[in-house]
């Protein structure tokens, strides 16, 4: 006779193999007296596998995650979910609420981890996460965007020298994945230091739905899920391998004006290739924005009011070109299967 699953229990609340079930955590409360939670739905497999924990909005104005944790918890595959799924839709509440970056202390909840129960509000909210949803995970996918007025082409960044996390995001299949370092106190590094295996994915702007980084972040979930036995595997054509990116470099305006952008998203761009103009309003003086070395563009700004520094095209360096922009060529295709 087969082992029958033992069920999962997380604040004091079981859920038992084959059930589905949101769990609310109490976060705090605000000054009106009206309670704050963390939603937590959790999908607890009938049989054994990993524990995948999916997170989104722990910016809260990075909103592009929310709407693929929902899609992904719509999908009919789950039904045959092997293992358990962990999912976090709204990390940071208060963010989400005021649609800012931040919490209401100014603080940034990615740079709190692992927190502390004593601790500020982000500490206090961070630590609450790990405790009761991260270390039960053994995998976890974080998912972000591009800061406000910043967009993303749809990328991964991981840990690559560790390898499930490459193959996690070889899995995942965005168009590149990106061996990034970690920063102390994000959700990233506190999970590697728990030795979760974590792929961040980072795609459109701040307060934005991009559709297609919302269904490529669909179909890495689902990849991701069917290369850690979770889901059944399908006959179908495999994606692209990802093109792994060797050096990320931002472009700075080099004066103040009005920013023209020439390129777009996923370009492909040569060493000296112009990628914009800087132009006074009256356009008397022009400043030519250029490439510093062969790439892809992988994020830009969308402000076209401009100070000297200000930070206007990321630059991926990649080994090969023209294999990256057709996995770019892929951000049209819908999530299937």
């Amino acid at each position: 006779m087969a082992r029958r699953r033992a069920p999962i229990s997380i604040d004091g609340e079981t859920v038992q193999p084959g059930e589905r079930r949101t769990v609310q955590l109490d976060v705090a409360q605000l000054y009106t007296h009206t309670p704050v939670g963390m939603p937590v739905h959790v999908a607890h497999g009938r049989r054994d596998g990993p524990v995948l924990c999916l997170s989104a909005a722990v910016h809260g104005d990075e909103i592009n995650g929310i709407e693929i944790i929902r899609r992904v918890l719509a999908l009919p595959q789950l039904r045959r979910l092997r293992g358990t799924l962990l999912a976090v839709p709204i990390v940071n509440v208060f963010g989400v609420l005021a649609q800012t970056r931040y919490l209401p202390d100014r603080r940034d909840l990615n740079r709190s981890f692992p927190g502390s129960p004593t601790g500020s509000l982000a500490a206090r909210l961070a630590n609450l996460f790990v405790r009761q949803v991260l270390e039960r995970a053994s995998y976890a996918i974080d998912l972000h965007t591009g800061a406000a007025h910043r967009t993303n082409l749809p990328q991964i960044r991981a840990n690559l020298d560790d390898p499930e996390a490459l193959r996690l995001a070889r899995a995942f299949a965005a168009p590149v994945i990106i061996n990034a370092d970690l920063r102390d106190g994000s959700l990233r590094h506190a999970a590697d230091e728990r030795g979760i295996p974590v792929l961040l994915y980072e795609a459109g702007e701040a307060l934005r739905f991009d559709e297609d980084s919302i269904r490529l972040g669909v179909r890495g979930i689902v990849g991701a899920m069917r290369e850690l036995g979770m889901l059944p595997r399908v006959k179908r054509k495999p994606p692209r391998r990802p093109v792994q990116v060797e050096t990320t470099r931002w472009v700075r305006a080099e004066s103040s004006g009005i920013l023209r952008t020439t390129v777009q998203l996923g370009h492909r761009v040569c060493a000296g290739e112009q990628l914009g103009h800087i132009a006074d309003p009256f356009g008397e003086g022009e400043t030519e924005v250029a490439a510093d070395f062969d790439g892809i563009v992988i994020g830009r700004t969308n402000l076209p009011l401009i100070h000297e520094g200000d930070a206007l095209f990321h630059v991926a360096r990649v080994r090969h070109l023209g294999r990256a922009l057709e996995v770019v060529e892929q951000l049209s295709e819908p999530p299937g299967g």
